[in-house]
């Protein structure tokens, strides 16, 4: 090989960015909530704020939501039960049951900016844990065909951070591992993914996925550095 290839090789290899594909998790990435009226129930009932969510996130509630054991139905009347041990009436139960069920959503816009740059040069896809509410909760915010793919564990019947549904959207994005990108607001799913050998973003702010994506976005040169 000729030292005029070689260096080419070796200018396209540090212009390519260090992943082909964007892997994306949704609730507190790209979905913000709105629990204001659920605290405002919280305090009117005498409960400490995130109560609630504590009570309808917890394993033993959840867990077979994501995992679609169980509709997302049947979670919501799961979460009531629960609180009407704390104890609450039967009343206030449903109240805060609904609050939290019901609690309002938007896109963070500059999120879905940044995903929608980056889809222009590499496929994304939406990695969710997620119930089986997911997909019309994409259609009230026009995101049901936003992603090359969506996993969802509720549908798959894996959730973060089992090695398995990092392997399923990989092979939905038709690239190696080692060649994604994983973005997740929870460390515990970042550690996995970076495990496995993805590049890996701990996701506090959107000026996280900016800089994850600068290499891509903004023809920035050398390695993203993970938090």
């Amino acid at each position: 090989m000729s030292s005029d290839s070689r260096t080419s090789r070796d200018v396209n290899d540090l212009r390519r960015p260090p992943y082909d594909a964007v892997l994306c998790d949704f609730d507190g990435v790209l979905r913000l909530h709105d629990g204001a009226e659920r605290a405002r129930l919280e305090s009117a009932f005498g409960l400490e704020p995130g109560t609630v969510a504590r009570v309808a996130l917890s394993p033993e509630l959840l867990g077979p939501a994501v995992l679609g054991k169980i509709t997302c139905a049947e979670w919501e009347a799961s979460i009531v039960t629960a609180l009407t041990a704390l104890p609450l009436s039967a009343d206030h139960a449903r109240q805060l049951g609904a609050a939290f069920v019901n609690t309002g959503f938007r896109v963070d816009e500059v999120v879905r900016g940044l995903l929608e740059r980056a889809q222009a040069k590499v496929p994304v896809v939406l990695v969710t844990n997620a119930t089986t509410r997911l997909e019309d909760d994409l259609d009230l915010l026009g995101l049901r065909y936003a992603f090359d793919a969506v996993v969802s564990s509720a549908r798959i019947g894996v959730a973060k951070p089992d090695r398995r549904i990092y392997e399923i959207a990989a092979e939905h994005a038709g690239v190696p591992m080692d060649r994604c990108l994983f973005t997740d607001d929870r460390l515990e799913n970042v550690e996995a993914a970076r495990k496995l050998g993805m590049t890996a973003v701990h996701f506090r702010s959107p000026d996280d996925l900016h800089k994850a994506l600068a290499p891509l976005l903004d023809g920035g040169h050398g390695p993203v550095s993970p938090s």
